[in-house]
């Protein structure tokens, strides 16, 4: 797996640029422009901040051909990417308004 690509991808996925990852990902953006410059794989603890910003897991980031997005139908998916690019706020609204109509 390539681990630089497979961070590509995701932060295409979500529309983000470079910058908005690593703002999210609490991360500086010399920080990730050096490892695509040097071909670096980061470190486990900046994976981790890189993976929070896109709502999941390691495991899930390892997993190969998006399995995990196959265990849900595409609404549901479509829902989950939705949720990731609201702001931890808005999230919290969302969910607030989804507890008063259940």
């Amino acid at each position: 797996m390539d681990i630089l690509e497979k961070i590509t991808k995701l932060r295409l996925e979500k529309g983000w640029t470079e910058y908005e990852l690593a703002e999210r990902a609490e991360l500086t953006q010399s920080t990730i422009s050096s490892w695509y410059r040097k071909k670096l794989i980061p470190s486990i603890p900046s994976l981790e901040h890189i993976c929070n910003a896109y709502g999941i897991t390691l495991s899930q980031f390892f997993l190969e051909d998006d399995c995990f997005s196959h265990q849900l139908t595409k609404e549901q998916v479509n829902v989950l990417n939705r949720w990731n690019r609201l702001t931890k706020e808005q999230q919290k609204k969302l969910a607030d308004f989804l507890d008063s109509i259940l």
